[in-house]
């Protein structure tokens, strides 16, 4: 049963003060008990019926499937998180084992898929440790040692180099400013000039300045801190950004400036360009859907109709088959 203990043992209380916008609410009228028997149903039938399995663990939340999951282990004898990995394969199984995680437990997993073994994924690296609030930081990075026993940071700095490396750290070190109810002019001005003076004002790059700012400051402080770089610089911050630096740094400073001013329109960027052409980047969709889903993929639904001209869970069915996009689209929510 060491599996079920380790995705399922912790239930993560919510973090941070970022108002929620989930596609996956508590179900009314929950019965762990029915729902266990439901899915023991399903995998114990020929060919296995995914549907149920489908329809019962996309309709409940986290907190939901773990009470599912402690029933479905009275009833069964066995855990239910290997019972669902025999039954399931492919696609399906990676969205719904993905489920059985907390947002938090997921996040950590993702992150230590990318760095473990020989290369690193960066984009993984960048879009959650990039998007992810400081609250929601220091939650990963407890999880992540109870989890692997190992310390987020040192993974991070193991795995990655030069000044991509040193502003993954510095975010992962969560210095971040608490937001404040007095606006500090002053220091909004400060730091507007500073990132101008480090960057487009002088030849080459003061990285560090950048990422010192960026990495401590708050969010609404940052906001207003583009808003004021504009009367500095001939281009805005993500202008400044593609001109200054390259590569993955680049990738970086871009995501972090995207989910400064709008994070819901950075994940629907992101899932738009993981539909693009043929098929699907299913790990990219699977990820954020996933990671979404129970904090804010009903505002980045929103985002995605307002600037893609069709509906997320249209472009889901565009691009997608089968059970894959059957759970996907279970977990998206009816189009509003």
């Amino acid at each position: 049963m060491a599996f079920i203990s380790e995705c399922l043992g912790q239930l993560t209380l919510d973090v941070g003060s970022e108002p929620k916008f989930p596609t996956v609410v508590p179900v009314t009228d929950f019965d762990p008990d029915k729902d266990a028997a439901r899915i023991e149903t399903a995998i114990k039938t020929k060919g296995v019926d995914e549907q149920t399995i489908i329809d019962v663990l996309t309709k409940r939340t986290y907190s939901q499937r773990r009470d599912i999951a402690f029933a479905y282990e009275r009833r069964a004898k066995k855990d239910m998180v290997t019972a669902l990995k025999g039954a399931l394969s492919g696609s399906l199984e990676t969205v719904v084992i993905g489920l059985l995680k907390s947002t938090t437990q997921f996040d950590a997993s993702e992150i230590r898929g990318s760095i473990k073994g020989l290369g690193t994924d960066e984009e993984t690296l960048i879009e959650i440790l990039c998007s992810r609030s400081n609250n929601e930081l220091v939650e990963i990075k407890k999880v992540y040692k109870e989890l692997f026993k190992k310390e987020l940071d040192k993974d991070v700095a193991g795995d990655t180099s030069g000044h991509f490396a040193k502003l993954l750290l510095a975010l992962v070190q969560t210095k971040r400013d608490e937001p404040s109810s007095v606006v500090d002019y002053e220091k909004i001005d400060e730091d507007a000039r500073a990132l101008y003076d480090a960057g487009v004002k002088i030849k080459g790059t003061d990285v560090a300045t950048w990422i010192s700012i960026m990495s401590q400051r708050s969010v609404p402080h940052l906001k207003k801190v583009f808003e004021r770089y504009r009367s500095y610089s001939p281009y805005d911050m993500q202008e400044s950004i593609i001109k200054e630096v390259k590569g993955d740094l680049q990738s970086s400073f871009l995501a972090l400036v995207q989910c400064f001013e709008n994070k819901p329109l950075y994940f629907a960027n992101r899932l738009h360009s993981a539909m693009k052409g043929k098929g699907a980047k299913e790990k990219i969709l699977t990820r954020i859907i996933v990671s979404r889903c129970e904090v804010d993929l009903k505002k980045i639904g929103s985002e995605y109709k307002a600037n893609f001209g069709q509906s997320l869970q249209k472009a889901i069915m565009e691009h997608t088959k089968g059970d894959y996009q059957k759970v996907l689209l279970g977990l998206c929510g009816p189009e509003e």
